[in-house]
């Protein structure tokens, strides 16, 4: 059976970065990260725990040096570097790396992979594709976790909640439900995949903190304050769907958002993640409460206590 006890961390210093690398502590792996040779932050951007490489993302020989000696790797790496990643692969191959989890973790990049927003998301279906290419040569997990439940909230309300003016937001209805997952319980997946190595052996899974619908998001928010938050914008999906395939007959890759908003919250979607689908009991990872989670957002913005 593969034991997995060492994770080398590509791109860890983003948005998501972070949380994944306090998890992995926490659960007792050793960690390395490794930050671009090009990158001229002084800051350090790891617990003194961890063990920095610097790495050339472009040369073999530079990647398949810092994965020496590592069971894992787990990738991060933004959208420019998603492309990268095949070079990664083939490095972790040649170090004699267990298992490779490319930079997925939100939208199921396998079920939209031949919608309109496929054609954005393109490099990391051909990432994971490569990977199954490779099945025999490494093992491999996907994992989709949907929106980014707790961080979205804080930059922008979840495209739901305006604090400042005490209003809400909708598309359509706000009824249909969809699939989010605070930062922590991402990491907390990641650890959970690493520990059940044979369970999720070349698959791609689908976890989450819960399904949520944006009118379940006002309701929690009027109840933790005792305030109400009018609607004062709906817009219609198809509208956004539209928007976003102009947008992209332009090359312009914001049409990412309409055409996310669209997938999570057009009435009838039927993108939220069924208990079937989710691998949340298979890895053993509890789900969630929305209510608490709206709560710490609340008292981290000062509005309750």
């Amino acid at each position: 059976m593969v034991s997995i006890k060492t994770v080398a961390v590509l791109g860890g210093t983003g948005n998501l970065g972070p949380s994944i690398v306090h998890q992995l502590l926490s659960a007792g792996f050793t960690v390395t990260g490794l930050t671009r040779v090009s990158s001229t932050n002084s800051t350090p951007i790891y617990p003194d725990s961890v063990t920095v490489h610097k790495v050339d993302f472009a040369s073999f020989d530079s990647l398949k040096s810092a994965f020496d000696g590592q069971d894992a790797v787990v990738s991060f790496v933004g959208s420019p570097g998603v492309p990268a990643q095949k070079l990664a692969v083939d490095a972790a191959i040649a170090a004699g790396v267990k298992r490779f989890i490319p930079s997925e973790f939100g939208v199921n990049t396998r079920k939209v992979r031949d919608w309109p927003m496929g054609k954005i998301l393109k490099g990391k279906v051909e990432v994971v594709d490569y990977l199954i290419e490779k099945e025999g040569e490494i093992e491999w997990t996907g994992l989709s976790t949907g929106l980014f439940f707790d961080w979205g909230l804080e930059k922008h309300g979840l495209s739901t909640i305006n604090l400042k003016d005490k209003t809400s937001a909708v598309v359509d209805s706000g009824n249909e439900k969809f699939q989010v997952s605070t930062l922590a319980q991402v990491g907390r997946a990641v650890v959970k995949i690493l520990q059940h190595p044979e369970e999720t052996k070349n698959r791609y899974l689908v976890t989450s903190s819960f399904q949520v619908s944006q009118n379940e998001i006002i309701e929690a928010v009027e109840e933790l304050t005792g305030e109400k938050y009018p609607v004062a914008n709906r817009e219609k999906a198809d509208d956004l769907q539209k928007a976003g395939e102009e947008k992209l007959a332009v090359g312009d890759y914001r049409a990412f958002i309409d055409f996310l908003r669209a997938y999570n919250n057009k009435d009838g979607a039927g993108n939220a993640v069924s208990e079937e689908e989710s691998a949340n009991g298979l890895i053993g990872l509890e789900y969630e409460d929305l209510k608490e989670s709206v709560k710490e957002w609340l008292v981290k913005a000062g509005v309750v206590s």
